[in-house]
């Protein structure tokens, strides 16, 4: 007997209604996220346990780096048409930045951290070890950055590639003249983050960038870093969801006041600390995953407030312009709600 019109039209109507429109439960949901894509994605703050993160070993990028081209206005090396730059005067052998960069993804490991590699070739570039800059993880995924200096543009398709093949999902990628870097941004809490404009983010990647976390009910408050610094986050950093460590002579006083405000005590750097020491990395709240060059005062600060810290030698690979946060993308952390 053939169905009429009417029925199949009954029929389809009566199907819509029972299977068609799910909107509940979110995107970010975190049971919606491990059964449509596997693995909860996502961070939303910078504390939380540690649980899966990306990285990069220096490899045949670095070959790139040629000690002829010294270029003496700048104290260091590079190439101006090809687009390549070395951070400091000192070339450090290959083996001794990777024996490093291997040294802090076993101490990841050893702390229960999964690490997962970029995937393919990076070509020649040599920062491409920085993995906290070419993307930022949010609630649910990845917002794929644009990175602003010509050396570094086109490490977003690696990245992107890497994350297709995992199956993190990727919430937006930058384009038009949008630029941004992953370490200009950072997590207060799980409603507020903080975005460093500065030379490597113009205000229409950070206003991209803010349109997401809006949609995720987050505030983003915006601080202007000073002359050529590039990051915020060799200026602060989150240890716990009430304690940073900071520079307080590279941030505005409004900051420093904004965080008291939401409950952070700070504690501050010495002249006579090295900068890199700020660029750590909490695998969960209070145990911190940092290189040398704190001074004693420093050191007896964070150990008072109970931090444990992990020192690992890093030396080498910041010579190439990034410390151990420039190092670590996270890609999954526990909620602290």
């Amino acid at each position: 007997m053939s169905t009429s019109n009417a029925d199949g039209v009954h029929i389809y109507n009566e199907t819509m209604k029972m299977f068609g429109v799910q909107p509940e439960p979110g995107f970010e949901d975190k049971g919606e996220l491990e059964r449509v894509w596997g693995r909860a994605w996502g961070v939303d703050n910078d504390v939380g346990r540690l649980r899966v993160v990306l990285m990069h070993r220096p490899g045949n990028e670095m070959k790139v780096v040629d000690p002829k081209k010294r270029i003496e206005s700048i104290g260091s090396y590079g190439d101006i048409e090809k687009g390549w730059y070395f951070q400091s005067d000192t070339i450090p052998p290959l083996q001794d930045m990777q024996s490093q960069h291997d040294g802090l993804v076993a101490t990841l490991q050893k702390e229960g951290v999964e690490v997962i590699f970029v995937e393919g070739d990076v070509g020649t570039r040599l920062k491409s070890c920085y993995t906290r800059d070419s993307s930022i993880v949010v609630k649910g995924g990845a917002i794929v950055t644009r990175l602003a200096p010509k050396a570094r543009r086109g490490e977003e398709l690696n990245i992107s590639r890497t994350y297709a093949k995992h199956g993190v999902p990727i919430l937006r990628t930058l384009t038009g003249t949008a630029i941004f870097e992953g370490g200009s941004f950072g997590w207060l809490n799980s409603k507020t983050a903080v975005i460093g404009r500065s030379i490597r983010v113009n205000n229409e990647g950070a206003a991209q960038v803010a349109e997401v976390l809006a949609r995720q009910g987050v505030e983003t408050l915006m601080v202007d870093l000073c002359g050529y610094q590039i990051h915020i986050d060799g200026m602060f950093v989150m240890i716990d969801r009430d304690l940073a460590l900071i520079d307080a002579n590279q941030l505005p006083y409004w900051f420093i006041q904004k965080l008291g405000q939401l409950g952070i005590k700070t504690i501050e750097i010495t002249p006579s600390d090295s900068s890199w020491i700020i660029n750590s990395l909490a695998v969960r709240p209070r145990r911190l995953i940092m290189s040398n060059g704190a001074s004693n005062r420093t050191l007896d600060q964070l150990a008072n407030n109970d931090v444990e810290m992990v020192r690992v030698d890093y030396e080498a690979v910041q010579l190439n312009g990034g410390g151990i946060h420039c190092s670590t993308m996270p890609l999954i952390r526990d909620s602290l709600e």
